[in-house]
């Protein structure tokens, strides 16, 4: 016993926790409700993450020949592979819809308000970066949803004024979705995001310590920034609590009941398949992106192709912009949500419009099926490689993103002009190398072929 004495206190000396830790871990906070825990169980699912996907990383390979085998053997063949990516995968959701209640609990008890408005933007960047890294693992199974995820993603950033081609060469890292994608990706989602949300839920913490765990709200105790500090520290002096282990034992038990639900749902379900793998040349598909951002995609095919693009562009940059605003719109006045009955609509307009939503998403196809052909009125006419090539455009499914003589997809460029509009060298190099989510067919045309197509869209020109 006095050895274990001897060598904590020659710890202590050299990393002063008596000093440091010890009285982070003490501090006094007021007495609130379970509601606050779902902070600190973000941060343990975040955590979860960190470890569950080192353990993937060790067996993965994030090569478009390899990829899709790796993830295979993970989850058939490698030693508890199924519970360690099925803790993975649940763990996942759990953070997603961790930090998103985090974030409306803070917003209906007016926790942004003075002086804690730095954290509110830490907490929005924070929300960002775990919806972009949950993004972006979805591509690292390199299955039909994840090649069609970026195909779309590469899509709508095309469509951003002014920047849109150099966001697409950032998101595609080159002509097409291939190896270049598919490492950019597992870097971003394994050192870039995780590296970055460690630095702010840093930054995070320190903001919650320096400025203290916001009390529960009062009806007619406004927020008043003259006088705020002094009335937290005389509440904290009056009735505040230790953290540890006081509080922390919500945290503790809120924790290991979340985790063991997590741990079920791996040991049960598993690790959901990953169906076939991905293929470029396969429009006729019917992938979905994670139930988590299904709902964006449902509202997508509800809007009318006219305003599209502003669904796409518009509507993520405006409740970015919103989120940002909250804390400087109303950062003073009542917190309690029965005097901020426009903060209880807001959240539950917004819960019940995204359920929806995840419900109408779930129930139809994320891409389109191919039941159109090409018009008889496009075809009228035609002689020789241009007829052929009618029968190709048919055949491979242009239809699916491409409109021409008005039947076909709204993704890509409408065609019915397009021989008016690029010459021979610009249509052959799109047909053979793709670009900006379309894949290339170099390598899956015979010669004959790419001249049959080259005919047939050099055919379609405006008429005068």
């Amino acid at each position: 016993m006095r050895r274990l004495r001897g060598a904590w206190d020659w710890l202590d000396d050299r990393l002063g926790i008596s000093d440091t830790i010890v009285p982070l871990l003490v501090h006094p906070v007021p007495r609130v409700n379970w509601w606050y825990v779902l902070g600190s169980a973000t941060l343990i699912a975040f955590t979860i993450q960190v470890i569950t996907g080192v353990a993937l990383a060790f067996s993965y390979v994030p090569a478009p020949n390899a990829a899709y085998e790796s993830l295979e053997f993970i989850t058939h063949g490698a030693l508890f592979g199924n519970v360690v990516r099925g803790v993975h995968y649940w763990g996942s959701s759990a953070m997603v819809v961790l930090a998103v209640a985090h974030m409306a609990h803070v917003f209906l008890v007016g926790a942004f308000k003075y002086p804690r408005e730095m954290g509110w933007l830490t907490g929005v960047i924070l929300l960002a970066m775990t919806l972009a890294m949950a993004f972006t693992g979805q591509l690292l199974r390199w299955n039909q949803d994840a090649y069609w995820a970026v195909a779309l993603l590469s899509s709508m950033a095309s469509r951003v004024p002014l920047i849109g081609n150099l966001l697409v060469d950032v998101i595609i890292a080159g002509q097409t979705v291939g190896q270049s994608t598919l490492t950019r990706f597992y870097a971003t989602h394994v050192f870039l995001i995780p590296a970055a949300m460690f630095v702010l839920v840093g930054v995070h913490v320190y903001l919650v310590v320096r400025h203290g765990v916001s009390e529960l709200p009062k009806p007619g105790k406004p927020v008043n920034p003259k006088t705020y500090r002094k009335e937290y520290q005389a509440l904290l002096d009056r009735e505040g609590i230790p953290f540890w282990p006081d509080f922390a034992w919500k945290d503790v038990a809120f924790a290991l009941w979340a985790g063991s639900l997590v741990l079920l749902l791996a040991v049960v379900l598993g690790a959901p398949e990953l169906g076939k793998p991905a293929d470029p040349t396969l429009l006729e598909a019917h992938p979905k992106p994670d139930w988590y951002f299904l709902w964006l995609f449902a509202l997508l095919a509800y809007a009318p192709p006219s305003i599209e693009s502003l669904v796409i562009i518009g509507l993520p940059a405006l409740m970015g912009a919103a989120l940002v605003a909250v804390p400087f719109i109303a950062p003073t006045g009542e917190r309690a949500p029965e005097r901020r009955p426009w903060a209880v609509g807001i959240v539950a307009f917004l819960t019940l419009s995204v359920v929806i939503l995840i419900y109408q998403g779930s129930r139809s196809a994320w891409a389109p099926e191919l039941h159109a052909a090409v018009p008889a009125s496009v075809v009228e006419g035609l002689q020789g490689d241009a007829r052929r090539g009618a029968t190709l455009f048919d055949q491979k499914g242009c239809l699916a993103c491409h409109a021409v003589g008005g039947q076909g997809g709204q993704r890509g460029p409408e065609l019915s002009t397009v021989g008016s509009r690029l010459s021979a060298d610009q249509l052959t190099w799109r047909i053979l190398y793709g670009g900006s989510g379309m894949p290339a067919y170099g390598t899956l045309l015979r010669p004959d072929e790419v001249t049959a197509l080259l005919e047939f869209m050099q055919a379609q020109r405006e008429q005068r």
